[in-house]
C-alpha cells in the first residue's frame, strides 16, 4: 500500500489533517521555520554574490531527523506549509534539508483547513514556486543586512540592546513625524451655533444648525463674528424655505483583509494586533467544534485580498436567503479585486462554513475567540449582503439673509445592518423632521453659540499605524503585528490607553536613523522597495539585482555615520528607591518581562527590585503611597506600596477624591466615579473629577 508524508507547520494542524486524509498519510510538523541565517554573524556571503549561508536552527535538530526516518518510508512527500511567500520558503527550506531533490515532492496549499479544501489541494499539487522563494529570500537577506550593519552602530552610539529593521525604522519615522506635527499644532478658534425652534403643533422642538447664507457656506472665525450672526437672527422670523426628500444607499462593507481585521479588532474588542493574529491562527489551525470534531472555521489569516470564492458567495446566498429573506441576498459576486498588487491566490478572512454562526459554536470557543469570530462571521455575511437604504430629507431654514439647516434620515431597508454596524453607525437625529413641511411655523426658542478649537492629528493607535502602513505600502500583512510589537519591547514607543508615544529613546534612534540612513526610513524608498519584492515575486525582478543594488549604498553610509555621528546619552530614570546594599539610588531598567529597577553601581552591586508605578494617589487606609502591581497571571490591580503591612487592594484605580456621600474612598470605572463602600452606592460622571 503506498505511504504519503504531508509536512506542515504546525503542530495544531497535524491531528485534524491526518483525520481528512486517512490512514495512507503520514502528516507531521517541521514548528515552523527550520533552517535560517545563523544569529552570531550576518550569515551572507557578501564577495560570493550575497550568497546567504543557511543552517539548521538550533533545537530543530530532532525534528529533521524524525521527519528525514519518515522521507525514507514515503512514495511521496507533499509540503503542505502556510500558502503565502514565507510558507512557500519553509517548504524550499524543508526540500534542502531533508535532501528531497531525488525525492518526488508535491507542494500543497489550502486556504482553510476543511476536509474538502484540503483532499482537493492533494489532487491539485503542484512544484516549489521559486519565484515566491526568491520573494521571500530577498526580504529576509534586506532585514539581515540592515538589522546587522545598522544595530552595532546604535550600541555604540546610544546604548546596547538596540536594533534596527527595515520596517520597524520606518514605523517608528512615521510615529514620530505625528508627534512633531502634534508638538508644533497651533490651534485655531472657530464658533458653530445652533437654533432650537418650536413647531406649531409638534411636542419636540427642532435644533437646526447654522449654515451660512443665500450665497454658501460661512465659517465663523470669532466670537464678534458669532455675535454679530445672533443679534441678526434674533430679529428675524424663521421660516422653512425649503424641504428636499431623497434616498441613498450604504454599500455593504468588505470582508476583512488581515489590516482590516487588526484595525476593526483594535477599534471594537480593545485587541492588539498580536493578539488579534495568535486568535486568527487558533481559528484558522483548527477547534473541536461538537458534533464535526477539530476544524478550522476561518479561512487563512494573512492576506491583503477581499476576493471570495465562487462557492462561499454561493454557500452565503443560500444560507441569507433561508435565514433572511431572498430580499437580503446581495449580488455581490465573488469580491472586489484591488488595483494594486495583491496575494490574490488568497481570498479575504471569511467562516469556512457560514452556516456555523457565532451562536451555533459559542461553546467551543473561548471568550476571546468567539469574540474574534463572531466580528469576521458578521463581517463576511454583512458582505453578501444586500445594501441599507435610507430615506432622507434636508430642510433648510432662513432667518432673514441667514440660513440653517436640518438634516435627518431613517433606516427604510436595514439590508447588511441586520447583522452588522460598525462604530459609525449613529442613530438617526431630529425624528420629528418628518412633520414639518414649508408652511409649518417655526418660533426661535434660544441661540446656543458654542466656540471650538481646531485639535491636534491625533496620536497613532495600533489599528491606525495599521492602516497608515498598508496605505503606504509599507509591509505586508505578516509584517504588521511583528513590527509594531518590536518596536514597543525595544521601548522606542510607550503605548497608553491604546495610544502610541515615542520615548526619548526612540527619538534619539530616529534621529541617527534621519542623519545617517535617510533613504531607509524614507516613506517612498521603503514603500518602492516593496513593489521590487513584488517584481521578484512575479518573476519580473532577480532577486540578487535587488540586493546588489542596496547593499553598497548602505555599507557607504554605515561607514560614514561610525566616523561621523556623534554619541547619544540616554539616561536611565533615577527612582527615590534606595539600593540597601549600597546606599545608591536605583534606577528603572527594562527586561524581557517589563520594567523593574537595578543598582546603577552594576556590575559590581547586582541588586534588583520589582518596579512598582506609583499612581500619584494616597492609601485611604494608612496615607502611603499606591502602587500599580500585576497578578501572576499579568492582571492589574492596585495596593498600598507598605504591602503587607498595609493590606488595601482594588481592581479598580482609585481617586484621590472623597465619598461626598460617606466620606469613603471613590474608584474609576469608565466615565464614572464610584464609591468604594458597596453599601454607600455613590456614583457621579468623571468630568469634574481632576484625576482622570
Amino acid at each position: 500500500m503506498a505511504k504519503y508524508l504531508v509536512i506542515v507547520e504546525s503542530p495544531a494542524k497535524v491531528k485534524t489533517i491526518k483525520k481528512f486524509l486517512g490512514a495512507n498519510y503520514e502528516v507531521m510538523a517541521s514548528q515552523g521555520h527550520i533552517r535560517d541565517l545563523p544569529k552570531s554573524q550576518m550569515g551572507i556571503d557578501i564577495d560570493n554574490d550575497f550568497e546567504p549561508k543557511y543552517i539548521t536552527i538550533r533545537g530543530k535538530g530532532d525534528i529533521l531527523a524524525a521527519l528525514r526516518k519518515e522521507v525514507k518510508k514515503a512514495d511521496k512527500v507533499y509540503l503542505a506549509t502556510d500558502p503565502d511567500r514565507e510558507g512557500e520558503a519553509i517548504s524550499w527550506h524543508l526540500a534542502k534539508a531533508l535532501k528531497l531533490e531525488d525525492k518526488d515532492i508535491y507542494r500543497i496549499t489550502f486556504n482553510e483547513i476543511t476536509k474538502n479544501a484540503v483532499k482537493a489541494s492533494i489532487k491539485n499539487a503542484r512544484k516549489i514556486d521559486m519565484n515566491l522563494v526568491d520573494a521571500q529570500q530577498s526580504r529576509r537577506v534586506l532585514d539581515r543586512m540592515v538589522g546587522y550593519q545598522i544595530s552595532p552602530l546604535l550600541w555604540a552610539k546610544i546604548k546596547r540592546g538596540l536594533s534596527a529593521g527595515r520596517v520597524q525604522s520606518v514605523a517608528l519615522r512615521i510615529i514620530c513625524d505625528r508627534e512633531d506635527e502634534i508638538n508644533s499644532f497651533i490651534p485655531q478658534e472657530y464658533w458653530t451655533m445652533e437654533a432650537v425652534l418650536d413647531v406649531k403643533g409638534e411636542k419636540k422642538p427642532l435644533t437646526a444648525k447654522f449654515y451660512g447664507d443665500a450665497d454658501g457656506k460661512i465659517d465663523i472665525k470669532d466670537e464678534a463674528q458669532i455675535q454679530e450672526i445672533t443679534q441678526a437672527v434674533e430679529k428675524e422670523k424663521f421660516y422653512v424655505e425649503s424641504i428636499k426628500k431623497g434616498e441613498k444607499t450604504k454599500k455593504c462593507p468588505l470582508p476583512f483583509t488581515t489590516s482590516t481585521l487588526q484595525q476593526e479588532a483594535a477599534k471594537t474588542l480593545n485587541f492588539s494586533t498580536q493578539k488579534t493574529m495568535r486568535l486568527a491562527q487558533q481559528l484558522y489551525e483548527g477547534v473541536d467544534i461538537a458534533g464535526r470534531g477539530t476544524i478550522g472555521v476561518i479561512s487563512y489569516l494573512r492576506t491583503d485580498s477581499t476576493r471570495v470564492a465562487d462557492e462561499a458567495v454561493a454557500m452565503a446566498a443560500e444560507y441569507i436567503e433561508a435565514s433572511y429573506g431572498k430580499d437580503y441576498v446581495g449580488n455581490t459576486g465573488a469580491g472586489k479585486k484591488d488595483d494594486k498588487k495583491i496575494q490574490d491566490a488568497h481570498e479575504a478572512i471569511r467562516p469556512t462554513d457560514i452556516a456555523l454562526s457565532p451562536v451555533v459554536i459559542k461553546e467551543s470557543l473561548s471568550r476571546d475567540q468567539f469574540r474574534l469570530y463572531q466580528l469576521i462571521w458578521k463581517r463576511f455575511t454583512a458582505s453578501q449582503m444586500r445594501p441599507a437604504v435610507y430615506e432622507t430629507i434636508s430642510v433648510k431654514i432662513a432667518a432673514g439673509k441667514y440660513r440653517f439647516t436640518v438634516a435627518a434620515s431613517k433606516v427604510k431597508f436595514e439590508g447588511f445592518l441586520s447583522v452588522y454596524k460598525d462604530n459609525e453607525e449613529k442613530e438617526a437625529s431630529n425624528a420629528l423632521v418628518k412633520g414639518i413641511d414649508e408652511q409649518s411655523e417655526l418660533t426661535l426658542n434660544e441661540l446656543n453659540p458654542q466656540q471650538h478649537f481646531t485639535q491636534p492629528p491625533a496620536h497613532y493607535t495600533e489599528a491606525s499605524l495599521v492602516k497608515t502602513l498598508e496605505e503606504l505600502g509599507i509591509g505586508r500583512p505578516s509584517t504588521y503585528a511583528p513590527t509594531i510589537t518590536t518596536i514597543i519591547a525595544r521601548h522606542y514607543v510607550a503605548k497608553e490607553n491604546k495610544n502610541l508615544y515615542v520615548t526619548e529613546l526612540g527619538e534619539a534612534v530616529n534621529n541617527i536613523m534621519k542623519k545617517a540612513f535617510p533613504s531607509i526610513v524614507d516613506v517612498n524608498f521603503t514603500a518602492n522597495m516593496e513593489s521590487l519584492l513584488d517584481g521578484v515575486e512575479e518573476g519580473s525582478v532577480k532577486w540578487k539585482e535587488v540586493i546588489r543594488n542596496f547593499y553598497p549604498d548602505l555599507n557607504e553610509a554605515v561607514k560614514a555615520a561610525e566616523k561621523e555621528l556623534e554619541s547619544v546619552k540616554i539616561e536611565d530614570e533615577v527612582t527615590d528607591v534606595v539600593c540597601e546594599k549600597c546606599g545608591r539610588n536605583m534606577v528603572v531598567k527594562y527586561g524581557p518581562h517589563g520594567k523593574f529597577l537595578g543598582c546603577p553601581g552594576f556590575p559590581e552591586c547586582r541588586n534588583t527590585k520589582p518596579y512598582l508605578e506609583k499612581i500619584g494617589v494616597a492609601c485611604p487606609k494608612c496615607g502611603k503611597e499606591v502602587v500599580m502591581r500585576k497578578t501572576k497571571k499579568g492582571r492589574r490591580y492596585f495596593g498600598c506600596e507598605d504591602n503587607p503591612e498595609c493590606d488595601f487592594m482594588t481592581w479598580q484605580k482609585p481617586s484621590n477624591k472623597k465619598c461626598p456621600k460617606c466620606g469613603g474612598y471613590m474608584l474609576e470605572k469608565g466615565n464614572k466615579l464610584v464609591c468604594g463602600d458597596e453599601n454607600c452606592g455613590y456614583v457621579e460622571n468623571r468630568e469634574n473629577d481632576e484625576n482622570k
